[in-house]
């Protein structure tokens, strides 16, 4: 009798250790490996590259230049550091406008030798002081002038806290460019 039970604790204990074993395995297995949906097993992703400090730091924004074929204005994505925009974000928009496009089918809109003296936020208004260079844009072509306001207004608007723009030419008004300016923004 003694024998039978000896037998018997030791075959539950077996049967405890290999459910115990299956169970143990398939958990590990799962860490690695995860369900989706359909039911199928999907192995865990696993970037090829990691992300690295300098691409952290980075953000996207839209400089908006005109096509050389249509003359409309289309966005060009740029990554900027995100302590630039931080520190200057509306001297830091205007300059790479001034910079000019990477993409070949967009044309400069900021003309030549053109400076941005200051900038300054009142309200939500930001003021843009330029050289006199501004004024050197192509005034032959219709759209050349209301295409550079909407870039300079385009662009910096997509920050939250600028809804228009006012131009000056070396610290003054100037009767070509004397109003605010403003994104017409349609109302849903």
């Amino acid at each position: 009798m003694k024998n039978k039970k000896i037998i018997i604790i030791f075959s539950v204990i077996f049967i405890i250790l290999v459910v115990g074993g299956y169970f143990l395995i398939n958990y590990l297995k799962g860490i690695n490996e995860s369900k989706n949906n359909s039911g199928e097993i999907v192995e865990e992703y696993t970037p090829e590259e990691e992300i690295t400090e300098e691409q952290l730091r980075q953000t996207i924004v839209s400089l908006y230049f005109p096509n050389k074929e249509t003359k409309e204005l289309e966005p060009e994505a740029r990554m900027v550091d995100i302590k630039e925009m931080l520190k200057t974000p509306y001297d830091k928009l205007v300059n790479l406008l001034i910079e000019g496009p990477k993409d070949e089918t967009k044309e400069k809109i900021i003309p030549d030798n053109t400076k941005l003296l200051k900038t300054s936020l009142e309200g939500d208004c930001v003021t843009l002081d330029f050289s006199q260079e501004f004024l050197n844009y192509n005034k032959e072509d219709e759209k050349a002038k209301e295409n550079l306001i909407n870039s300079l207004v385009n662009t910096l608007t997509q920050l939250n806290e600028v809804n228009s723009i006012k131009i000056l030419i070396n610290g003054a008004e100037n009767e070509e460019f004397n109003e605010i300016y403003t994104l017409n923004k349609p109302t849903s």
